[in-house]
């Protein structure tokens, strides 16, 4: 079983939740952007919640099914249709052999994943099957994909298994679909996104009127983004004073500010350690928020404490707990 990639799409990529426990070594963590919408993505089809998936760019590939699979989209709406029928987001949808699946415009977000019940038969390197492009290691050839490469699929398994079985005798079009899904408010449609920060280790050290700037004003998403960070543009922040720093570990979300006051989000692709001082850490739960924004997009900072950022990842965790309870009992 297996699927053809007739178009690329801009950057498509294999990603799981990332290559863990290698970066004392230098590598890595890499993985999917948004790890929340990929861990809905597997759970509505019945996938272990870390399976690899399909990355999907701002412009998406076109796929061609060369047998009967289950599938789900999630994350950004980038206008997804089979044999050019729209085909629903955050919904299990089986799709027939020898249907096409192709990406139009991109409404909201950046990023969508796309699953597939029993997952890419992709060897893992160092416990992942995500795609490292600087390195070029995992996922596809460590590469992007592109025009011709075909993707094995693993056998579904049981709660697939049954799903698939419901859906294959429900319609005889190119697809169909279950008369749930699952509901999202995450990507707001609202102009300037608030992304939820605690102050960084650093934040002491910029001035007064850079530290009323950083939570007080609005940043925009720069061309120069990509999955190693995202660089913002907006009001310069400085420091009181300049001083001498050792690099030291960073993480995901961190917000460090290089010499020309424009900072920088670290994200899935992020470097091990940095150098740079650091105002701020975006709390977990708002990685995907800011992952999903695109270049030319706008956002502001709000300081939380650590209490706060704790509750709201117990928050998510126990409502992921409660729509994999939820799918289970579909199943």
């Amino acid at each position: 079983m297996s699927i053809k990639i007739n178009r690329p799409g801009l950057l498509t990529t294999i990603q799981d939740l990332g290559r863990v426990g290698f970066q004392k070594y230098g590598v890595i963590v890499s993985g999917a952007m948004d790890s929340y919408a990929l861990r809905i993505a597997n759970l509505l089809i019945g996938n272990e919640e870390g399976e690899a998936a399909i990355e999907i760019t701002l412009t998406g590939p076109t796929v061609e099914f060369e047998q009967d699979a289950l599938i789900a989209i999630t994350g950004g709406d980038m206008s997804p249709t089979i044999e050019k029928v729209p085909v629903p987001l955050y919904k299990p949808v089986y799709v027939r052999k020898g249907s096409v699946l192709q990406f139009g415009p991109c409404l909201s977000g950046c990023r969508a994943y796309l699953a597939i019940a029993g997952g890419l038969d992709i060897e893992e390197v160092m416990g992942s099957r995500s795609t490292y492009l600087r390195a070029g290691i995992g996922g596809y050839k460590g590469r992007p994909l592109k025009a011709g490469d075909e993707l094995a699929i693993n056998t579904p398994g049981q709660q697939s298994a049954r799903l698939i079985e419901d859906l294959s005798t429900s319609s005889n079009g190119p697809f169909s679909t279950t008369s749930w899904r699952v509901t999202t408010n995450f990507l707001k449609p609202v102009s300037v996104n608030t992304i939820r920060v605690l102050s960084g280790s650093y934040y002491e050290r910029f001035t007064p009127e850079s530290r009323r700037s950083f939570f007080g004003q609005t940043f925009k998403v720069t061309p120069q983004s990509d999955r190693m960070g995202y660089r913002l543009s907006g009001p310069s922040l400085q420091l009181s004073e300049s001083f001498e720093m050792i690099s030291d570990a960073v993480a995901l979300g961190t917000i460090q500010v290089p010499s020309d006051g424009n900072p920088i989000v670290l994200l899935a692709d992020r470097q091990t350690t940095g150098g740079y001082p650091r105002i701020g850490q975006v709390v977990s739960v708002d990685i995907s928020l800011m992952a999903q924004l695109k270049p030319g997009d706008s956002c502001r900072f709000k300081e939380v404490t650590v209490q706060e950022a704790e509750q709201l990842y117990l928050k998510r965790e126990h409502e992921l707990n409660e729509l994999r309870t939820g799918v289970m009992f579909k199943f």
